[in-house]
């Protein structure tokens, strides 16, 4: 009889370890950049659509504002990014990236691809995989 019960047969468990050994991973790669995992995920978005606003960039990160701000703040300090009230809506704070946050995405370049390699899958296997996973995110939001 199968226990459900036991840790080993929790999708929860499984999930959350390769979240934490995945995150443990990137740091290596992400050292030269000095980015942490969750502000190499807004440096993503930025770089994919720059001059989002905050309430945007959550939305696509699937972050509160609570959140989000934190790290916006330390991207700011870093001088990656700026943060300014949009002009048509000053209650909408707008994300761009400096010179520097800009030349960071070359620097990044090679990091899809090394992690790729660091967990042994080719290309169309991560597509699989991640494609599964955002449909789970999807039932579960």
């Amino acid at each position: 009889m199968n226990d459900y019960l036991q840790l080993d047969q929790q999708l929860c468990f499984a999930l959350y370890a390769a979240s934490r050994a995945m995150t443990q991973a990137y740091q290596p790669l992400l050292g030269p950049l000095e980015l942490t995992y969750p502000q190499y995920l807004v440096m993503l978005v930025l770089w994919e659509h720059d001059g989002l606003n905050v309430k945007e960039l959550g939305e696509r990160l699937l972050l509160d504002s609570g959140t989000l701000t934190p790290l916006l703040k330390r991207l700011e300090t870093a001088g990656l990014i700026e943060r300014r009230r949009s002009q048509q809506d000053e209650r909408q704070v707008c994300i761009r990236l400096t010179d520097d946050g800009r030349e960071r995405r070359e620097m990044a370049r090679s990091i899809p691809l090394a992690m790729a390699a660091r967990i042994g899958c080719e290309t169309q296997d991560i597509a699989g995989l991640r494609e599964t996973l955002m449909q789970l995110i999807a039932r579960l939001r």
